[in-house]
């Protein structure tokens, strides 16, 4: 049994730089569910089914996962992943879409209309208006709460494969819930990688006069300061272990090719950061002074404001007009 205080050192020399290529093909071509479509009173379904061997390749994987200290794990327990699919689907999509649990290891989920956004970015027809859809659906499904997660919710695998796009509505919606982070791990960390997720998949792929204005786009719509700091930490390449599942996560996108799109990326979001900065701080300075007295110290008076004494001077009865002429001495 490994010695996770060594793990590291151990599983490096394990799978040496030569073999990650085909270590990473074992880990993506493990396949915990198995999906079929099928129509059911005239509603087109996705069946989920967990299978035999399922419960034990996720345990695989998920030792991976701890060795190389990423911060997710598959739900492996299938009475828990049943629960946690369903519950997911239905908290994100409940308003028009339905989930149930069918058996004690099928899970069936309204199909979603349109296309997943890999499939658009393959096709060469991924827009700025659907990276703005998705950025909103981030956004959106992060308010959420989650008992699980103990603060606000995160998906744990929110790649581009999870994001379907309904050109008709101009609205994307999240699926597929397999993967969960670890509870231990901030919010906005969680939120952070999640955002990570879905740029790692256009990093490799979209052409270089692209890459910005649509990285750019996606994080403009999600618009939440705090986690986009986060992420920006984050977009660096890892070394040792984590560097396999960095490679499943960029479809093997060169190390060099990655490195260089993020620090472009970096610098766009730091400046955006400042401008926001500098708008922030020119919007105070445009304030225009309360024209309420206020007090200053305790035992202070407080003296009426101007508004309040115009109105009390409205009011006011007037006296008329003096019986007798003023007399002079």
């Amino acid at each position: 049994m490994f010695d996770f205080r060594y793990g590291k050192p151990l599983m490096d020399r394990l799978i040496p730089d030569g073999l990650s290529h085909a270590a990473t093909s074992f880990v993506e071509s493990l396949k915990i569910n198995s999906i079929t479509e099928k129509m059911r009173h005239d509603r087109r379904v996705v069946i989920k089914r967990r299978n035999v061997y399922g419960e034990r390749a996720a345990d695989l994987i998920n030792f991976y996962f701890c060795a190389a200290g990423i911060p997710i794990r598959y739900v492996s327990d299938v009475r828990e992943w049943r629960r946690w699919e369903a519950r997911c689907f239905q908290m994100l999509n409940g308003d028009r879409f339905r989930a149930t649990v069918t058996d004690s290891r099928t899970v069936t989920l309204d199909k979603l209309p349109g296309d997943n956004l890999w499939e658009h970015m393959n096709r060469g027809t991924l827009t700025q208006r659907m990276l703005k859809a998705a950025g909103i659906e981030y956004q959106r499904a992060h308010q959420f709460k989650s008992k699980e997660l103990g603060s606000g919710w995160s998906h744990g695998g929110a790649s581009m494969t999870n994001v379907i796009y309904n050109e008709k509505t101009d609205r994307a919606r999240l699926i597929d819930f397999e993967i969960r982070h670890e509870k231990s791990l901030p919010a906005a960390a969680r939120h952070a990688d999640d955002l990570l997720v879905f740029l790692l998949d256009m990093v490799g792929r979209v052409p270089n006069r692209q890459w910005l204005p649509f990285a750019i786009c996606f994080l403009r719509a999600y618009n939440d300061a705090a986690v986009i700091r986060e992420l920006r930490k984050r977009l660096v390449v890892p070394i040792g272990l984590a560097l396999i599942w960095w490679n499943v996560r960029t479809n093997f996108t060169g190390s060099a090719k990655v490195k260089r799109r993020f620090q472009a990326l970096r610098r766009a979001v730091g400046k955006l950061q400042r401008q926001r900065s500098l708008a922030s701080d020119s919007a105070r300075k445009r304030r225009r002074p309360s024209i309420s007295c206020q007090r200053m110290r305790p035992g202070m008076p407080t003296i009426k404001s101007r508004k309040r004494a115009s109105k009390d001077m409205a009011k006011a009865v007037s006296p008329g007009m003096p019986r007798r002429l003023p007399t002079t001495r």
